[in-house]
């Protein structure tokens, strides 16, 4: 495996965990709207990875890079409140609300930033060991 190889597998973990985080901040900000219809709440979004092992069998190279595989709406149900005094009430006094557990999102927040953060330091640890070898000769 080439040293460089390191790069793309940390960047794509990083690629990945930014697009959660970037979820992640859009759930929480959107965990308090209401709506007055089923079809126009806001549903929890989530990233979808898988692992994308590229020439394993060809060259005994074990490299794997994480695939963003693409984002998908949770299917678990709305919260319907009745408060009829409410502006954005529907004719039966209903208001409907998101499906984001802010909870288990701060979690996921929590969890892609040490992540990232993990990514991160890989990098610069490949950096410094390439320097180092640079260096040997000297």
């Amino acid at each position: 495996m080439s040293a460089f190889k390191i790069f793309d597998i940390a960047g794509s973990g990083m690629n990945a965990q930014s697009m959660r985080l970037n979820l992640v901040a859009s759930n929480i900000s959107n965990a308090n709207s209401v709506s007055s219809s089923l079809e126009g709440t806001y549903k929890s979004r989530q990233p979808v990875f898988a692992a994308e092992l590229q020439n394993v069998l060809d060259q005994n190279n074990a490299t794997s890079k994480v695939n963003v595989l693409g984002v998908v709406e949770s299917q678990a149900p709305t919260i319907m409140e009745y408060a009829p005094n409410h502006p954005m009430a529907n004719a039966k006094g209903y208001i409907f609300k998101p499906n984001v557990n802010t909870v288990e999102e701060m979690a996921n927040m929590m969890s892609a930033s040490r992540s990232y953060q993990n990514n991160v330091e890989v990098l610069d640890t490949a950096k410094q060991m390439m320097l180092q070898t640079l260096r040997m000769g000297q």
